[in-house]
């Protein structure tokens, strides 16, 4: 069991010391639906409470030195789910965004929508607009809390591929000039380092589509905790087992 609580993280609640943080922590936030239906309510009550918790953690994650906090609200796959809750959970995202953008600009983190915003109602589109200038205020080396709605890895990358063979078409670049920084640049994350660590709640073990460019080195952690449940000595566990790791990079 010694090398799977490395991913884990069944046993992992001791506190962290902090000596060494991860500089880009990125979760897929999952088991809000779960959380409500053990407790006898509707999902949107799960996805409610599992909107505190991201709030929670990600100032957390601020205080103890993470630059970058990147969780999964809304994937290009949850269109599917039913109408009734994907009316939600855009209700719910009209009432968190901006409330939750300023709240956690008094804590010093900046809020970012990323994703492709464009199938997003407009009033939700306008919102993630002013939450922009909210974030800008606090300048380009504030800590920062990323929210990806409407995003899908596969999608990511097809947008990028799109965008750079526009570039090829118009004489911009040439194809032999391609390079790996020349799609990460195309990506919803230019402007930030990849993952090093992602964390999968809820006791699911797959990247559902997540991070699928930016994640080729980064350490995973899984547990059984449910988003909403989870805590911040839960992040602390997912931290001890990530110092725990021997990132060789390709490498010996």
């Amino acid at each position: 069991m010694g090398i799977l609580n490395k991913f884990f993280g069944k046993n992992e609640t001791k506190q962290v010391t902090h000596k060494s943080v991860p500089r880009h922590i990125a979760v897929i936030m999952d088991g809000n639906g779960r959380w409500a239906k053990k407790r006898g309510m509707p999902r949107s009550a799960g996805h409610a409470v599992g909107a505190e918790t991201f709030r929670t953690i990600a100032t957390y994650c601020k205080d103890i030195g993470v630059q970058y906090f990147t969780v999964y609200a809304f994937s290009t796959e949850n269109w599917k789910r039913p109408q009734q809750e994907v009316d939600a959970l855009m209700d719910l995202f009209r009432k968190y965004l901006t409330e939750a953008a300023e709240t956690m600009f008094e804590r010093g983190v900046a809020v970012r929508v990323i994703g492709d915003l464009s199938p997003l109602p407009e009033d939700i589109k306008n919102q993630i607009s002013e939450v922009d200038k909210i974030a800008d205020s606090l300048g380009e080396n504030a800590a920062t809390a990323s929210l990806c709605i409407n995003y899908g890895g596969r999608d990511e990358i097809k947008n990028a591929v799109k965008k750079i063979a526009e570039q090829v078409k118009n004489g911009e670049i040439n194809p032999e000039d391609i390079t790996e920084n020349t799609i990460s640049k195309q990506l919803y994350t230019a402007n930030m380092p990849d993952p090093d660590l992602i964390i999968r709640p809820s006791g699911e073990i797959r990247t559902s589509n997540f991070l699928l460019w930016q994640s080729a080195y980064s350490e995973y952690y899984f547990t059984d905790v449910l988003w909403p449940d989870f805590k911040t000595t839960d992040m602390d566990g997912a931290i001890n087992a990530f110092n725990m790791r021997n990132r060789r990079f390709g490498g010996v």
